[in-house]
């Protein structure tokens, strides 16, 4: 979110970029979290101290008029594409929206992704992909990897770092020496390592995009273990990843995905589809494998654990493990003998993991009766009854408790077998579990217990199980202090908030920064959810440690339908955060026309002045908001308030060259020879960035070419230090 500047006069004296913001070290709160380090710069994960928003501030080695034509490609605005708020000179940066899921990188080696979420990424990045291409001139990427390919809450893609690399190279050997630094070579297509000149086109892109598709299917690294001379022979020489590591549980759609991945690789690129084809293609397979909302907002919190693998000194075809390994259970049950029992293989999985892994129980009973410890824990902390529960091998499950499997055991992180029947939406192993005294109340390292992992995946029947064995649902995880009717309220699951409620969840428990199950339902926009709360009795009215009460949090994104039910319940449209702003302030920076309306018929004021003195009209102005420029003085909006610099609505428009809005403001009685506290008119401001049309709207509506600001400078004069000619021109007949 871009901020109403402290000082603005200030900011704008370096000179704005049109509807971008400059930002100073200032601005932000002192705590900043550093996220990534690379040789080409940092990110850090920043809050801005006006309106509380975690943004993400990228350094980079690029001097800073590359950061200005970044941040100007940066300017558009595309669901798929991150979200470039303005610029900082101390330290050169760029100010960024801040995905909270990190980078597909991380995310790839962490996480356990379902087809339908795997399908769905593959789509979103064609989307992103094709609506750069689809610019005049195209925008190449040329840096797409998955450490550009940032997630946010509900793993949705964003296609960040466009346009920071530039065919600005003396040979292609430059350019690939280049890329090798920045640990781009798997993405490099095979005509960079050709003699050929020509620079890069659209289809080095696609390229790169077919093998972050064989990655995301795979969840594997490309390549892996080959140095980057052995990368370059096998791609020059037509050689791609393997498909034969795609999981074997692939869906049959799968096989067409796989069909787009290799067109797009192909050695010829003459022969590689645009994003125009692939976005189709994809959208068709995205759509057939697609689930419901509900389900597709799941966040895996954590990846589960793969069966045990084979190590180097056990890959004799006749060992004990690889007899388990290719279940020749027959022959293993012959073979296995005592000593067999104590043998340790990768990642200290013992005899008994690989026995239940197999799934036979009679193979499992036999290295129990050997004299297995039930309770053998791997290096990551899994007992042979979390490898059972994670396998759905109920019978085996039964076995090892009969046996004196320690059902409360917990891995590395604390999760229990129940954690995992949990997150994976078992009944029949979480109600086997519970019968057989798992703590349905157990923490893992955060503090989630079984139940928030219900409540945030929608398992509305394990719920059901849960609530039946819990005393208190209001317990809260460690680091958000959030409890399970938050949770739920986050992912819009309606019925297990429901149940959460009928259960004496306390509705207006507040997490570690004061929020509500109902501000974070609002902020979501989870319509019913917000009104079941408001039904139920929450309290419209609070607010959370900034002073933001949902409504502030349904305003500035957008819902609309949540802002009509919270006025209609009593909530004060008027009410101020901590930075005394208003919904309708945030409404207006965010451009959210249609809620200025629906706030105005319930009494909020248009002319309500936030932080210095700034009031929604300033805001639209200031951030290039056209629609909701007309709504505020359709609405009564006054054109010629003054924030505490003087600076008017009109100065604003014209210093962000929003030239719909300089011609809404005139029309309305703007002032148009108004001065601000350094003397400015709103044609000073013109003059300065050389806006031709803005200029002659104001010489047009009588704007006083002879007046002088505080360092007496004409709009003229402004214009002739500027070499504009055609301004100069116009400001001196």
């Amino acid at each position: 979110m871009t901020d109403a500047n402290s000082d603005v006069k200030d900011s704008f004296k370096d000179g704005s970029l049109e509807g971008f913001s400059y930002f100073k070290k200032d601005e932000f709160e002192s705590d900043w979290e550093k996220l990534v380090e690379r040789k080409f710069g940092r990110v850090y994960k920043v809050k801005l101290k006006v309106l509380r928003e975690t943004c993400a501030l990228k350094t980079t080695t690029n001097d800073y008029r590359n950061i200005m034509e970044i941040s100007k490609i940066g300017r558009m605005k595309f669901n798929y594409l991150i979200s470039i708020y303005g610029i900082c000179k101390d330290p050169p940066a760029l100010v960024m929206e801040y995905m909270r899921k990190g980078s597909l990188d991380n995310l790839l080696s962490n996480h356990l992704l379902m087809w339908p979420k795997k399908f769905q990424m593959i789509h979103e990045m064609t989307m992103g992909m094709n609506f750069l291409h689809s610019m005049k001139p195209p925008i190449l990427h040329l840096n797409l990897k998955p450490a550009n390919i940032l997630l946010d809450d509900h793993l949705h893609v964003k296609i960040s770092d466009f346009g920071f690399i530039k065919w600005e190279f003396s040979s292609k050997t430059e350019f690939i020496e280049h890329l090798m630094a920045r640990g781009n070579i798997n993405y490099v297509p095979p005509e960079t390592l050709s003699q050929n000149p020509e620079p890069p086109g659209t289809k080095y892109d696609v390229y790169s995009f077919s093998i972050i598709m064989w990655e995301i299917l795979t969840q594997k690294r490309s390549y892996a273990g080959l140095s980057m001379t052995e990368i370059l022979i096998r791609v020059s020489s037509g050689k791609r990843p393997g498909v034969e590591k795609i999981p074997e549980d692939k869906p049959p759609e799968c096989e067409d995905m796989i069909g787009v991945m290799q067109q797009c690789w192909n050695q010829d690129s003459r022969s590689r589809p645009p994003f125009s084809k692939t976005v189709r293609l994809t959208e068709v397979l995205s759509e057939v494998l697609k689930i419901p909302d509900t389900f597709s907002r799941r966040e895996i919190r954590k990846r589960l654990p793969e069966q045990p693998k084979k190590t180097a000194d056990s890959s004799d075809d006749s060992s004990i493990q690889s007899l388990l390994v290719r279940k020749d259970f027959n022959s293993f049950k012959k073979v296995v003998r005592k000593e067999h029992v104590s043998m340790l293989f990768q990642d200290n999985n013992s005899l008994l993991h690989h026995a239940v892994a197999g799934g036979d129980r009679e193979s499992v009973q036999m290295v129990l009766n050997l004299g297995a410890s039930v309770n053998c824990q791997s290096v990551k902390g899994y007992t042979p009854l979390i490898v059972a529960v994670l396998h759905k091998f109920y019978e085996i499950c039964s076995l090892l408790t009969d046996c004196g499997a320690d059902v409360n055991l917990s891995d590395g992180d604390q999760w229990t077998a129940l954690h995992f029947a949990v997150q994976a939406g078992d009944d029949r192993a979480t109600r086997f579990l519970l019968d057989n005294k798992a703590r349905a109340d157990a923490k893992e390292k955060d503090g989630w217990t079984p139940l928030h992992l219900a409540a945030q995946n929608g398992h509305e029947n394990i719920v059901r199980i849960l609530l039946r064995r819990l005393d208190s649902v209001d317990v809260q995880e460690h680091q958000s202090c959030r409890t399970a009717l938050h949770v739920a309220s986050i992912y819009g699951h309606i019925n297990i908030v429901k149940l959460l409620l009928n259960k004496g969840a306390d509705i207006d428990k507040q997490d570690n920064n004061q929020s509500t199950a109902l501000h974070l339902a609002a902020e979501e926009g989870h319509f019913r959810v917000v009104r079941l709360l408001v039904n139920s009795g929450a309290d419209v009215n609070k607010v959370d440690e900034q002073s933001y009460s949902s409504l502030h949090f349904a305003a500035l994104n957008g819902y609309t339908g949540i802002c009509r039910l919270l006025l209609s319940k009593g909530i004060d449209p008027n009410s101020r955060t901590n930075k005394n702003w208003t919904a309708m302030h945030l409404a207006a920076l965010k451009g959210h026309p249609e809620i200025i309306l629906t706030l105005e018929e319930h009494q909020g004021s248009v002319n309500i002045q936030g932080k210095n003195g700034w009031t929604p009209l300033h805001l639209a102005c200031h951030h290039g908001q056209e629609e909701v420029v007309t709504g505020l003085l359709t609405a009564g909006a006054d054109p010629n308030l003054a924030e505490d610099n003087g600076w008017t609505p009109l100065h604003l428009a014209c210093n962000s060259s929003s030239f719909p809005s300089v011609l809404q403001l005139i029309s309305h009685k703007a002032n148009v020879n108004a001065q601000n506290n350094s003397q400015s008119t709103p044609l000073h401001l013109a003059a300065q960035l050389s806006n031709i049309p803005i200029i002659k709207a104001l010489l047009m509506n009588n704007a006083q070419r002879e007046m002088q600001d505080s360092k007496g400078c004409t709009a003229l004069t402004l214009a002739q230090q500027c070499n504009n000619s055609e301004a100069v021109e116009l400001l001196d007949s």
